[in-house]
């Protein structure tokens, strides 16, 4: 028997409790569900593949733990999309199949949940909580109304560009966490409807979307970039500088923070050209505000010193130079990870009683799980070798490309794997092949790794792609399932747009692209 009165009401018209059950069922994440479990199953169950050979004729062999990973990657990422369960629950799955399955022992694969990183954003998220229980978000939204007028079109841009333009200075994660409140300030002073808008979809899509291109124009903007840098320097012997990345990264990111306003313009036009009166309304609701108090200062000064020793932190090696003293106080300084760092600013939250208890429990946990899942299996398939051997298997399908075929080959790569895992991951494992194919068809080592580096930091499908995708979930304007639809044009457009820098832009500015015949 059930005490629900609904599905009471629904035994009655259709004569019975299953009945009742079955047209409360949401068909698509059903047929989702199992086509989750079935691709798990047929992959887990096949016979052994293949080795993948790398150039060097260095075999491969892809592992029954490694097959296995790939059957779980393919699990969650059909969960993920089609939200077949709540996506932090697919998460825990994650871990679970792991133990259940012998692919990882369970410890291993959920001691990734805890991962400094996963604690790098639930820092993030605890900034975002505080700007807006000061007042520090309102504060900013109605500033920024008075700045861009009424029209909805400039509300999208003027949103936009000051996301892009935090992520030069400061973490995207932290950018998202920091931006979002002001977002739902925004949104609440053009509708009061809860269900989702077109303005809101757009809004907060379009936010987690520029997050990613201006994150790629500095080295402050993510941690993939020092890490990549230094990848690049050990394998090619070539050192990029800051500001040589933000050289041939700027234009990119700028160029794309452009496109998305325009294409999410289109995509999710607002219901409304403008919002009559917002702007005066914004004036008299800051007048309102008052002068800053005492918690605001507080927390502008405690966010503003992590974002600079962060900033310092991200530019470590040209501070220390080539032969650091790892005695020094400084090098042990500057060697604190960034998550211990962003953490004190929790805890100084609520030793001042800025936060209190009810507050941590609104943290949004369901996104801490999908991170703590996406590292998860990221993880997995590092471990397991199965990331190398797909990274293998996909880039020698075009060693005997045409060049541009062949950077493209990997930016797409890349591209796709940084939806699913890490995105200081999926470079890692496709920058070793792609660098020592690259000879052969006389491509230089520069284009490959700012190839890279750009679709690493865009990616627009999964809401597990990156933290700023996640948290815009948050909004509950659209589903994993619309995020992944949009996210499709997203991802070409941006495919255009390297290939547009790749050929044109690029060269131009001076980037070698291809080295002279036998340069190999």
């Amino acid at each position: 028997m059930t005490s629900n009165p609904e599905v009471k009401r629904e035994s009655k018209k259709s004569g019975g409790f299953f009945g009742a059950v079955m047209k409360q069922i949401n068909w698509t994440k059903f047929g989702a569900g199992v086509a989750g479990v079935l691709l798990f199953l047929i992959i887990y169950l096949a016979p052994p593949f293949s080795d993948a050979v790398d150039p060097k004729g260095v075999h491969f062999a892809l592992s029954p733990q490694a097959k296995a990973a790939i059957a779980l990657f393919l699990f969650a990422a059909t969960w993920w999309v089609f939200e077949v369960v709540p996506i932090g629950v697919t998460s825990i799955l994650i871990g679970a199949i792991q133990g259940l399955f012998f692919i990882r022992e369970s410890k291993v694969g959920y001691k990734d949940f805890f991962d400094p990183s996963v604690w790098f954003i639930l820092a993030s998220l605890v900034i975002g909580m505080v700007f807006t229980k000061t007042g520090l978000t309102r504060r900013l939204a109605y500033k920024m109304i008075g700045l861009v007028g009424e029209k909805t079109s400039m509300i999208y841009l003027g949103c936009f560009a000051m996301t892009a333009g935090l992520t030069l200075v400061m973490a995207h994660t932290a950018v998202a966490a920091t931006i979002f409140p002001l977002l739902t300030a925004i949104y609440a002073l053009y509708t009061d409807e809860e269900a989702p808008t077109k303005f809101g979809k757009g809004l907060f899509i379009g936010m987690s979307f520029v997050a990613g291109a201006g994150s790629i124009i500095t080295l402050l903007g993510a941690a993939r970039g020092a890490v990549a840098v230094g990848f690049f320097k050990e394998i090619v012997g070539k050192e990029i500088t800051f500001f040589g990345l933000s050289y041939y990264m700027a234009p990119v990111g700028i160029a794309m923070t452009a496109v998305l306003w325009l294409f999410l313009l289109i995509y999710y036009k607002p219901e409304k050209k403008t919002i009559p009166g917002l702007k005066e309304k914004s004036k008299e609701l800051y007048a309102k505000l008052g002068p800053m108090t005492g918690a605001e200062i507080f927390t502008l000064v405690m966010v503003l010193s992590v974002i600079v020793f962060l900033g310092i932190k991200s530019v470590k090696s040209q501070i220390l130079g080539p032969t650091p003293d790892e005695d020094s106080a400084l090098f042990k300084l500057l060697s604190i990870d960034k998550s211990s760092i962003i953490l004190l600013t929790t805890a100084a939250f609520f030793t001042f009683r800025i936060l209190t208890l009810d507050d941590l429990e609104k943290i949004p946990w369901n996104i801490i799980l999908l991170f703590g899942g996406a590292m998860s299996i990221g993880f997995c398939l590092w471990e397991t070798g199965a990331a190398q051997w797909l990274a293998i298997k996909w880039l020698l399908m075009f060693q005997n490309a045409h060049w541009f075929v062949f950077i493209m080959s990997i930016a797409f790569f890349v591209l796709i794997m940084t939806n699913f895992i890490m995105n200081v991951a999926a470079i890692a494992i496709s920058l070793p092949v792609a660098l020592v194919i690259a000879p052969y068809l006389n491509v230089a080592p520069e284009v490959i790794l700012f190839s890279s580096l750009v679709t690493a930091g865009m990616p627009f499908l999964t809401l597990v792609g990156a933290a700023p995708n996640a948290i815009a979930y948050e909004s509950k304007q659209f589903s994993p399932g619309e995020y992944f639809v949009v996210g499709i044009p997203a991802s070409i457009i941006l495919m255009v747009v390297l290939g547009i820098f790749i050929l044109v832009v690029w060269p131009i500015m001076g980037m070698p692209i291809t080295l002279p015949a036998g340069g190999g």
